[in-house]
């Protein structure tokens, strides 16, 4: 009843807001001074448009519905809710431009009128789902809409998932326990705050007690029959069932139910940056990017190359063999912050703290990224991005990829210049593993808005540089 009142609610909130973005972007239109912008008879009345007005509103809300945005998950999720809405504004432009124009609608469609809407309709349903999220997440209200989940097994991977939902208020489940598998073992301790509620002989009394609505199951703690028989079991007190599956512990978002001639199948299906059209924004934005980037920063580039010069004789710029797209190999620029022989020794390794190879200027330029400036050039070429992964070097990935698990995933997507674990204060002598979590975490939830801010935390977040 809770979920069906939210659902309702939030509805009628997009509904007033879609409306009053339509009528908003009407005034613009026609009421202020775009009025005789691109139209011969700029004398259009309310009443003549209103039917252009209500039949858009309710075409954006038949979409917002279609992708799911009133899906109780989705409330805790700012993200992907803003991403719906962005994707929903930008089809309902083509699609109700495209529908009026073809039924040839009296008086004709506005594309401004459209492109208006379309743009105010983002602002307003970001704003007020913003609200709605701000309110909802506080414990009073989440609590209700999370769901209360026991697990059958417990392993590293779930203790790992149990971490990171004390990260943050807006998770969307909440571990009420463990049940033990049909050995009586468990593969790894569950935390202090997650109790063992009893043995898999006794699951269904222990999920009617505990209240549990959700049930997960850790692979490979139960053999073929016990796991359908828990399913089974799920059904028949109307609890979801879901699978850990053990031997998919990567880019789960990934994971996709196939058919293989009438076989279902699991595996790891297209990444958002897979996609065509995420690919081509992407690199649209790196190219517009390192354009502007190379303009803005060329004067800064100039002067602290000179101060570099005035520190230590040799060459202003340092090229570095690194590791880009599919394990192909490329040349990074830097301007150069340590002293010529830094590696006389012939032993590759990352910049510790206080590093005594490091020029006077160059601690400077590490810490505010000054350094990295000259990479622009790295991203006009399509070697890099402007955000991604960071770039190794071949000597020390032969070693990774063969001591961290998945380290060569980070690979399927460019390198960037900046990137989610740096932002997050993994860069230089940090834990590896922490950073290889953070970008794999950046590949399987990809997105323009993502991206935009982590190019602004780049900014504002120096910690771990060295």
């Amino acid at each position: 009843m809770a979920h069906q009142k939210l659902v309702i609610t939030s509805f009628l909130g997009d509904a007033a807001v879609v409306f009053g973005a339509m009528m908003l972007a009407y005034v613009l239109r026609f009421e202020s001074g775009l009025q005789s912008f691109g139209v011969d008879d700029p004398a259009i009345s309310l009443r003549g448009y209103l039917g252009h007005v209500i039949f858009g509103g309710l075409m954006m809300l038949v979409m917002l519905a279609n992708f799911r945005v009133h899906d109780p998950r989705n409330y805790l999720a700012i993200r992907s809710t803003v991403v719906v809405i962005v994707k929903t504004c930008a089809m309902w432009l083509v699609g109700f431009l495209g529908l009026t124009l073809i039924l040839k609608i009296d008086p004709a469609i506005s594309r401004v009128y459209c492109v208006i809407a379309a743009l105010i309709s983002v602002v307003m349903l970001s704003a007020w789902r913003w609200f709605l999220y701000c309110v909802l997440r506080r414990d009073s209200f989440a609590n209700a809409l999370r769901q209360k989940a026991v697990f059958v097994g417990w392993n590293d991977e779930c203790s790992r998932a149990i971490e990171r939902f004390g990260e943050g208020r807006a998770h969307q489940i909440n571990v009420h326990g463990v049940i033990l598998p049909p050995n009586g073992e468990l593969d790894s301790e569950p935390p202090a705050d997650v109790p063992v509620l009893g043995g898999y002989n006794d699951f269904r009394e222990t999920v009617r007690e505990s209240g549990a609505d959700l049930i997960m199951a850790v692979d490979g703690c139960m053999d073929r029959h016990q796991m359908l028989l828990l399913a089974e079991t799920c059904g028949k007190e109307f609890v979801d069932f879901k699978l850990v599956p053990s031997c998919f512990q990567i880019l789960v978002s990934g994971l996709q139910i196939e058919s293989f001639h009438g076989m279902p199948v699991l595996g790891i299906g297209k990444l958002p940056l897979h996609h065509t059209f995420n690919n081509a924004l992407k690199r649209g934005i790196d190219i517009v990017g390192a354009l502007v980037g190379l303009v803005l920063f060329a004067p800064l580039i100039a002067v602290f190359g000179i101060l570099v010069r005035m520190e230590s004789r040799g060459p202003i710029f340092y090229k570095q063999r690194r590791i880009g797209l599919n394990g192909r190999p490329f040349n990074i620029l830097k301007i150069r912050s340590m002293k010529v022989d830094a590696e006389a020794s012939g032993a590759p390794g990352w910049t510790v703290k206080d590093d005594p190879r490091r020029l006077k200027i160059g601690a400077f330029m590490r810490e505010w990224n000054i350094d990295e400036l000259p990479q622009f050039l790295n991203v006009l070429h399509g070697e890099m991005s402007l955000v991604g992964p960071r770039p190794e070097r071949p000597e020390l990935i032969e070693g990774f990829k063969e001591e961290i698990p998945h380290y060569n995933v980070r690979h399927n997507i460019k390198p960037g210049v900046t990137g989610w674990a740096q932002v997050n204060g993994l860069r230089g002598d940090t834990c590896l593993r922490e950073r290889v979590k953070f970008d794999l975490d950046y590949i399987e939830n990809w997105n323009f808005f993502l991206d935009l801010q982590i190019l602004v935390m780049t900014f504002f977040n120096r910690k771990g540089a060295c």
